[in-house]
């Protein structure tokens, strides 16, 4: 109900805000600067279980949001445990959008879940998918098995751009309706402020937002992402010379 709840208030957003859009100039995001004040951006606590992404054209470090999405979460790192990952390809590189992996075929037709059977989305309204951010791929509603992808998209798309992101900063106290309950709901309740200004500021998948579960954030290796988003691909967007997970494994945050 609440992915219901949430589509609406989508479309209210967009029907709403329904004055014109103007493209907005590619933005370069090298690195990932830590913002305590937001999830997304925080830095890991010492001890915390990361990732270490090692491809054949460099090193990814991530992070794991396990009490947003615990399901997703729990998926990748028993996946990387267990060497699910390793050799696998990057099957498609899209440019200006994502890099997606995670299926042992290389085809994007295969994997399955660490259960064997798809599991659920989930959703918080505390992770989007900006540049930067880990979210599986799918195949419709609850369909997770392995396959996930990372954000490359460093702009927003010009139809983003002054409708639903700029109007919802603007108008956060704005009702749009109920929950069951009858509480009421707000702009600010889906579409925090904070969040919104990082879109215009770094960019991201907005439209992927409530569709792909978000679970984790690259904060190193942005220059590796970089590289493979420049790489040359067929016309079904898979790379021409295989872009490979060599490995992941789940190791310890430390700070530097």
């Amino acid at each position: 109900m609440i992915k219901k709840i949430i589509s609406f208030i989508s479309l209210a957003i967009v029907v709403l805000a329904m004055q014109g859009c103007t493209p907005k100039t590619q933005a370069e995001v090298v690195k990932l600067d830590f913002d305590n004040s937001m999830l997304q951006f925080s830095e890991p606590a010492e001890g915390e279980e990361i990732a270490v992404m090692k491809t054949n054209m460099g090193t990814v470090r991530i992070r794991f949001f396990p009490e947003q999405a615990p399901k997703a979460v729990e998926n990748f790192i028993t996946h990387a445990k267990d060497g699910y990952y390793n050799g696998i390809i990057f099957h498609r590189v899209i440019k200006d959008f994502v890099i997606q992996g995670g299926d042992p075929l290389g085809t994007g037709t295969g994997g399955q879940s660490i259960w064997g059977a798809p599991f659920e989305d989930e959703f918080s309204p505390e992770l989007r998918n900006l540049k930067g951010a880990l979210s599986m791929a799918n195949s419709g509603e609850n369909t997770n098995g392995s396959q996930f992808f990372i954000v490359l998209q460093s702009y927003l798309h010009p139809n983003y751009v002054d409708n639903p992101v700029k109007y919802s900063i603007e108008n956060q106290d704005m009702v749009l309706g109920t929950d069951l309950e009858g509480k009421e709901l707000k702009i600010s309740d889906f579409y925090p402020k904070n969040l919104m200004e990082k879109y215009l500021e770094i960019g991201g998948a907005f439209h992927l937002d409530f569709i792909h579960t978000v679970f984790g954030m690259v904060y190193e290796g942005y220059e590796v992402l970089d590289a493979i988003e420049a790489v040359e691909t067929s016309g079904a967007d898979k790379p021409v010379k295989d872009v490979i997970i060599e490995s992941v494994t789940i190791e310890l945050y430390t700070k530097q």
